[in-house]
């Protein structure tokens, strides 16, 4: 089979029979064996009951409902899990992705070997205020922690090689950080095609304002997983180790000053009195709870049943 298109959607009842008609038409046209699978994630519309009326009228199409709304990240995890294309495509159900776009991306994965191919909407039908200023900072923030050149990591619309969709895991709202999750993978060839956006035809967007703020903290979170989830000593041991020197340290001199102008006849305070001999004793306290933090975090790590699962391309 050449071509997977993989549609997550929730109460996308008005567009669902014209995005059919539209990647019928596309797929025909180039003459490519495909399937579409529609993932339902908890719609309350009539979205199961078209999708149901489409199945029967065609083969190609499979479908994935879940019992209530989880996410866009494991809707797309279960459709990558029964995706048998060899190329794999995501795209949003509202119509704000063409499908006009398929052949290129299928012909960029074919033919130049990217592994993944990210969709990037140069032009824009959203609001600038709540959706075009937010995600140019994001998508900065992105690249500068990520290290991937690609200016919309978010876009729905993009393409895979299959062996790709089968080697990584999608959680939470991970989906905002396929880009990395795919290189943390081991595929690094990544490219980028600028897509045509179109204005959104029915309905209204299904993310809140608060997907911006929840998308740091996510980005946060992969960015230490990356680099520290199977060597955490690595983090909190030489973090807790510094600030435990650096209050030992100062207990020290703070014990030393005292002896100086005792020695001398200066006037003195009691230890307990000086406000630095707190800040020091704090410093060693959340140092070793740190320490202990990171030894803690081996252990774990160290039973892991993930601890010697490691991607191989190849064998002989």
């Amino acid at each position: 089979m050449d071509i997977s298109v993989i549609i997550p959607l929730y109460n996308e009842e008005e567009s669902l029979r014209e995005l059919y008609e539209w990647i019928k038409r596309v797929m025909d046209e180039n003459n490519f064996t495909y399937e579409i699978i529609f993932v339902d994630d908890g719609s309350t519309d009539g979205s199961w009951n078209i999708i149901t009326e489409l199945k029967e009228k065609s083969e190609h199409i499979h479908a994935i409902k879940f019992r209530r709304n989880y996410g866009k990240s494991p809707a797309l995890q279960c459709a990558f899990q029964k995706a048998q294309g060899d190329v794999v495509i995501t795209m949003d159900a509202d119509l704000q992705d063409s499908p006009d776009e398929i052949p290129e991306l299928y012909r960029m994965i074919k033919e130049e070997g990217y592994d993944l191919v990210s969709g990037w909407k140069k032009k824009r039908y959203d609001s600038i205020l709540t959706k075009n200023l937010p995600s140019k900072l994001f998508n900065a923030t992105a690249r500068c922690v990520s290290g991937i050149k690609l200016h919309d990591f978010n876009c729905g619309l993009k393409a895979y090689r299959k062996d790709v969709v089968k080697n990584i895991e999608l959680y939470n709202e991970m989906h905002r950080y396929i880009p990395v999750l795919v290189k943390s993978a081991g595929f690094t060839k990544i490219g980028e095609k600028p897509v045509q956006h179109q204005p959104r035809k029915y309905g209204k967007s299904k993310f809140g304002a608060s997907r911006f703020f929840n998308g740091y903290l996510d980005l946060m979170t992969l960015w230490f997983l990356n680099r520290f989830g199977k060597k955490p000593m690595h983090f909190f041991g030489v973090l807790g180790t510094l600030m435990f020197f650096i209050g030992f340290v100062a207990v020290i001199i703070v014990g030393a000053t005292k002896l100086y102008d005792m020695h001398h006849g200066n006037p003195y305070r009691l230890v307990t009195e000086s406000p630095y001999f707190y800040i020091s004793l704090t410093m060693m306290i959340l140092g070793t709870m740190l320490f202990l933090g990171g030894f803690l975090g081996e252990l774990i790590s160290r039973n892991s049943p993930e601890r010697n699962h490691y991607r191989i391309e190849e064998e002989f």
